[in-house]
């Protein structure tokens, strides 16, 4: 439950992205959960691939470059699935930052009961 939980906030950050940032489009939201679904995919597979391959410039950039994969990784998934457009690299690295932001905080907001 709390899988299937996680993908509609997933989604639904994706959906408030194109408010915050003008050069990425979401369709529709169906198209939102695809998106979700493949992003999900792509960082649970290419993603530690890549990692792997780019700790040298990692390291030389302490981290910094980590954003571009990200970046990077959402420019697959736009190539991947129609209806979900990101304009280029830097709408790519800032639409994940955001989309992680806006992710984590619904996460935070619906997900987690208050501890007494």
């Amino acid at each position: 439950m709390r899988l299937l939980a996680v993908w509609l906030i997933n989604a639904l950050a994706l959906l408030a992205l194109p408010y915050v940032l003008p050069s990425i489009h979401v369709a529709s939201f169906w198209t939102a959960l695809a998106v979700a679904v493949v992003l999900g995919l792509i960082n649970a597979v290419v993603r530690p691939v890549l990692l792997l391959l780019t700790l040298p410039v990692t390291l030389l950039t302490l981290g910094l470059f980590i954003f571009v994969i990200n970046g990077m990784m959402f420019l697959l998934a736009a190539w991947l699935i129609e209806g979900f457009v990101v304009g280029g690299i830097w709408s790519g690295i800032f639409g994940s930052v955001v989309y992680s932001l806006i992710s984590w905080a619904l996460t935070q907001l619906l997900l987690n009961s208050p501890r007494s």
